[in-house]
């Protein structure tokens, strides 16, 4: 359980006994291992260290404290590793360094299995629907920047197009990990999809 030092003050001038940032981070890390659903109110009180009241005057919800979690998640762990693709010459070379750095982030055993953004809320209860639509747009957001780091080795169409696949590949490599399987294992995945582009190429040049 956190250890909670500062005291903030509520929107009503009351004072909240526990750190918000760090209840966040908190928050963060449990919806990112079991889900949006899999989280309870119970759990999170349990692991921040604070009544449900002054929860809910901190949060307003539990999906008020989860849209923070996930917003903490993309400031900190969500980005794609640009870097390494800034590198790339080809489409092949950019494709493989940003999956790889997919697999390396997933597998990470400083975090906790998997992506946020992929795995979590994917279906929920229909009572729970605003949640799984603004996750549905921040993985269409992913896939728009996935996208736009492809336009400069690809056609505006094609890029659009592969990063469409990309996307879904990016998820199951998300949910693979989260079952546990090794990073080597996903680096298969990798080579396939790089092998496959490669060999699509080839075609198109005999043509």
């Amino acid at each position: 359980m956190l250890a909670m030092e500062r005291k903030e003050r509520s929107r009503g001038g009351r004072p909240w006994s526990f750190d918000r940032e760090a209840a966040v981070e908190t928050a963060m890390r449990l919806f990112w291992r079991s889900g949006y659903e899999g989280v309870s109110i119970g759990d999170l009180t349990k692991e921040i260290g604070v009544a449900p009241p002054s929860l809910y005057a901190a949060f307003g919800s539990k999906a008020g404290l989860y849209k923070e979690a996930l917003d903490r998640y993309e400031e900190k762990f969500g980005s794609l590793d640009l870097a390494s693709v800034d590198k790339a010459t080809t489409l092949a070379e950019a494709v493989r360094a940003l999956l790889t750095g997919a697999v390396r982030a997933v597998t990470d055993p400083d975090r906790e299995s998997g992506c946020m953004i992929s795995s979590g809320t994917v279906a929920c209860h229909p009572d729970h629907e605003p949640i799984a639509r603004d996750a549905a747009a921040r993985r269409e957001a992913m896939r728009a920047r996935v996208e736009t780091v492809l336009i400069p080795f690809a056609e505006k169409g094609e890029a659009h197009r592969l990063a469409r696949h990309l996307s879904a590949v990016l998820q199951g490599i998300s949910i693979q990990a989260r079952d546990g399987v090794e990073r080597a294992e996903l680096m298969e995945i990798v080579d396939d999809v790089v092998a496959g582009l490669a060999a699509r190429n080839s075609r198109r040049r005999l043509e």
